[in-house]
């Protein structure tokens, strides 16, 4: 009995030591647990801190980003083409106009600073539409293809320069038609001598048939005003030309809708090439360079500065040719044009090369198009806004040059092919209006020359007779 009481007791004791070490391990555990726990609430409490630091840290990368964005636009916009470097031309025109009034050098000097500034606008254009889409993309080539001349011309008729505006207008539709049109289709004949090339022939007779819808909207105030059959004189004239300018707006906004929901006539869309590779290659070649809203901000500030320019551009230029003794007819239809378009022109040459003319019929005659049926109207519209006199009489002249001009391109359009001869045809018509212009005398400047003539017989008569009426200047009594 006393050895099983032992061995209970022992037992007893053995099970109490069990339980007392169960016991005890599950203290420790819990200890372990609660320390573990604690552990984890001091490191999220350290954390915190720590996520603070994160976000600093993706601040400053951010910002980084955001900085090597910036000058990678900058890069791309300012320097990425040799063009850009007649870029600081402007800023030199601009000091020597601020410090001086030599006009000539302020004249050229605005010119060859407006060359990369127009080629980098219509190069954001294009940026701005591959994110819009081929509709609004072709709105804004529509409204932004010609904004340099659009800016020099309604910054002219602000200064009443009427005559300015329009010649340099017209200068535009005739350097497209005659030398732009003309150097495409030598550049591609000289490069493909062994054939016609091939262009879209309805789209071409179409922005034909709207340059001579054009010409007719000039043609009858300027009529008007030769015959002197107005019915008020001074008034009808205008009135007809605002009435006109609104038909002619209607009608390129009609023209465009038709060109933006008409895949097989739409100038904008881009053009259809073989399958495989070529497709590859075009999208590849298509890709934006830019973002967005760097595109809005670029376009923003290429037009502004353009804006600026045009201003030291314009008051330059009664004084350049003054002194370089060069009619204003010849610089605004002549030089202005050139300049402005300069980047179009090497643009539609090119592509001429590469035996795609629809694009360079799209960049001459399309360019034309623009100005004829919307740039024109468009600042006789602001002109009327401005309460300045700004109508369609550009005088029989400068009407009878566009006319021809614009019959000639339609014969040379109309059986869809193109080779050298057509372009030699069309530079040498251009150099005949050159020539023309540069002897031309504005009316305009006849009546301000014997106006002042007047005038200065007028004060020599009146000086004569106050000597005459002076005894102390009598010799003989």
């Amino acid at each position: 009995m006393a050895k099983n009481l032992k061995n209970s007791g022992g037992k007893s004791h053995l099970e109490m030591g069990s339980l007392e070490g169960r016991a005890v391990l599950q203290l420790e555990d819990e200890n372990l647990m609660d320390s573990k726990q604690n552990d984890k609430k001091a490191s999220s409490m350290d954390a915190t801190p720590q996520i603070s630091v994160f976000d600093s840290d993706t601040d400053d990368v951010s910002c980084r980003c955001m900085w090597n964005s910036l000058l990678r636009q900058m890069h791309i916009v300012l320097f990425s083409q040799k063009l850009n470097l007649l870029i600081p031309c402007g800023l030199v025109a601009m000091v020597i106009d601020t410090l001086s009034d030599h006009n000539s050098w302020i004249f050229f000097l605005s010119l060859l600073g407006i060359i990369p500034l127009a080629e980098r606008l219509g190069w954001a254009t294009e940026q701005l539409a591959f994110y819009t889409g081929p509709t609004v993309g072709g709105l804004l080539n529509a409204t932004f293809g010609n904004a340099t001349e659009l800016i020099i011309s309604i910054y002219a008729l602000r200064m009443g320069m009427i005559r300015v505006v329009q010649q340099s207008l017209l200068g535009s539709i005739l350097s497209n038609t005659l030398l732009v049109l003309g150097c495409a289709f030598f550049g591609g004949g000289i490069v493909h001598p062994s054939k016609d090339q091939l262009f879209d022939k309805g789209t071409a007779v179409m922005n034909s048939g709207l340059l001579l819808m054009s010409v007719m909207g000039l043609l009858f105030p300027a009529v008007l005003h030769v015959t002197h059959t107005e019915l008020e004189f001074g008034k009808s004239e205008l009135a007809l030309s605002r009435f006109s300018s609104c038909v002619m707006l209607v009608a390129y906004g009609a023209y465009l809708y038709y060109q933006l929901t008409t895949q097989n006539n739409n100038l904008y869309m881009p053009i259809a090439e073989e399958a495989g590779e070529n497709d590859e290659s075009l999208e590849e070649e298509e890709a934006p360079e830019i973002s967005k809203w760097g595109s809005v901000i670029w376009l923003s500030i290429l037009t502004i500065w353009i804006a600026v320019l045009s201003q030291h551009l314009v008051n330059a230029i009664e004084g350049a040719s003054d002194a370089l003794r060069i009619p204003v007819a010849f610089i605004s239809v002549i030089l202005l044009p050139i300049v402005g378009n300069a980047a179009e022109h090497a643009g539609a040459v090119m592509f001429a090369i590469k035996d795609k003319l629809d694009i360079s019929l799209g960049v001459a005659i399309g360019s034309s198009t623009q100005i004829a049926m919307f740039g024109i109207p468009f600042c006789v519209v602001i002109g009327w806004i401005l309460g300045r006199p700004m109508d369609l009489n550009f005088q029989m002249f400068e009407t009878a040059t566009l006319f021809m001009s614009v019959l000639v391109v339609a014969f040379m359009v109309q059986d869809g092919t193109s080779n050298y001869f057509k372009g030699l045809m069309l530079l040498l018509c251009y150099l005949i209006v050159a020539a023309s212009f540069f002897v031309h005398i504005d009316p305009d400047d006849i009546h301000n020359y014997i106006k002042s003539k007047q005038q200065l017989y007028g004060a020599i008569l009146w000086c004569g007779r106050r000597w005459l009426s002076d005894p102390r200047f009598r010799v003989w009594g």
